[in-house]
């Protein structure tokens, strides 16, 4: 195949171009029971008040305030108990002065009450016919009692669009009615892998093959994003096999994910696919480390990842660019990884003539912030990935880094970023050249 010419794009231009094509997901009603993890499509609000009426927090007696201004311990103040109501009753008494009903947790103030005494402030006296209580201190108007809408007025903003729904939100929905939920649609990942070379995970080794890793990875990294994901593998480098190939699975997908073929070699055929779909190229070279090879097309509404085929750069490329257009389409704020400065704790000497994504462990220590290489820096590295929970970002044109030294950090669990690109850690001659540009 030809060697299509190729122009290094710094990192966050890449992102940006990206960005500007991004599109919504389109937005589905689910089962609340089904809604765990998903993104929320439209701002909920709040449907009632809540409380939704005056209520008792405690178990006590349900009084008129008035009653007990002189009550102490010499001079108790005897009420007459005219009913019990439980949580989820209403009184069918009032309270007038003189009387109080007994009341459980959760239960509706009743008529003419404006206290509440805990059940353990009070002497029952029921060895008579009539119930009575006992009360040997004052009590305040308003005392103990949880006032309707205290908590959320109707009408309150509970939860923004773009937001990821957790257990606690789904508290907030079922107290609101929220039975159905509507939340973005996941968008459906295929991964193709490409090369003879590839074994799947169950196959026994053979000379000259290895087992395929990447897709494996990719499918669990895209899923942790949010999406749902369908895997495929093409084991002929044979181009018109895999034009097929690509152009029936983009047909099933929304993001067709290809990992290796992409590089200039006499087998790496994807670009040449790209070309005869007519898809728009968005960039096929950016100035990074791994995964400098990694390709984004778009082709009639659907995304097109050529990622590496080396592990390391293959698991980069998706977090950095696959990321971003899985969360941003549904319409989440923070689609980016996060960025945070470490320390480094030992030297990386190796020089760097792009930007370099080190695979590496973040730890705290002290309340400061330590970072640590995982395993062997080469892109075909798998075993870098086991203790690796960051990717330390160390900019391009520089000759090595000292142990020490404070570096800008990529984070991929927890919060997101809106934009980590303009971090001041970030050199802007060898990171971006557009920072400043966020879409």
């Amino acid at each position: 195949m030809p060697v299509t010419k190729r122009t290094p794009l710094p990192v966050a231009d890449a992102v940006h171009k990206i960005m500007t094509h991004s599109r919504l997901w389109g937005t589905e009603k689910v089962p609340l029971t089904e809604s765990d993890d998903r993104i929320v499509a439209e701002n909920l609000i709040a449907t009632h008040d809540v409380p939704p009426f005056n209520r008792s927090p405690y178990d006590g007696f349900a009084i008129f305030s008035a009653d007990t201004k002189v009550a102490s311990q010499t001079n108790p103040v005897t009420l007459k108990v005219v009913e019990t109501i439980g949580a989820g009753h209403v009184a069918s008494n009032s309270v007038k002065s003189g009387t109080a009903i007994r009341i459980m947790t959760g239960a509706k103030i009743p008529e003419g009450a404006d206290a509440v005494i805990m059940l353990e402030l009070v002497k029952e006296m029921t060895n008579q016919e009539t119930p009575y209580i006992e009360i040997k201190r004052s009590v305040k108007k308003d005392e103990n009692i949880s006032f309707q809408g205290e908590d959320t007025k109707q009408g309150k903003l509970l939860v923004k669009a773009g937001t990821k729904i957790t257990p606690g939100i789904v508290a907030i929905l079922a107290t609101f009615g929220y039975h159905l939920v509507p939340v973005y649609k996941k968008p459906v990942v295929g991964i193709l892998s490409t090369g003879t070379e590839l074994l799947d995970v169950h196959e026994n080794l053979q000379p000259g093959k290895i087992r395929n890793s990447n897709a494996y990875m990719t499918a669990a990294q895209v899923r942790a994003m949010g999406a749902e994901v369908k895997l495929y593998q093409h084991r002929e480098d044979d181009f018109d096999s895999l034009y097929q190939s690509v152009k029936k699975y983009l047909k099933e997908t929304d993001i067709l994910i290809t990992t290796g073929g992409v590089s200039v070699g006499d087998y790496d055929y994807l670009p040449a696919i790209y070309e005869k779909l007519g898809a728009e190229v968005l960039f096929n070279k950016i100035a990074m480390r791994p995964g400098s090879v990694t390709t984004v097309a778009v082709h009639k509404g659907k995304w097109l990842f050529g990622l590496s085929g080396n592990p390391s750069a293959c698991f980069v490329g998706a977090e950095l660019f696959v990321r971003p257009v899985i969360l941003s389409g549904m319409k989440m704020h923070k689609p980016h990884c996060a960025v945070t400065k470490a320390t480094l704790a030992s030297d990386f000497p190796k020089p760097n003539p792009f930007t370099r994504f080190v695979r590496a462990t973040l730890t705290e220590e002290y309340d400061r912030k330590i970072v640590t290489p995982a395993g062997l820096d080469k892109s075909s590295s798998v075993s870098s990935l086991i203790e690796a929970n960051c990717l330390i970002v160390l900019p391009g044109g520089t000759r090595g880094w000292e142990k020490g030294s404070e570096v800008a950090v990529l984070t991929w669990h927890g919060e997101g970023s809106a934009w980590p690109w303009n971090h001041p850690l970030f050199s802007k001659s060898s990171v971006t050249k557009t920072a400043e540009k966020q879409p």
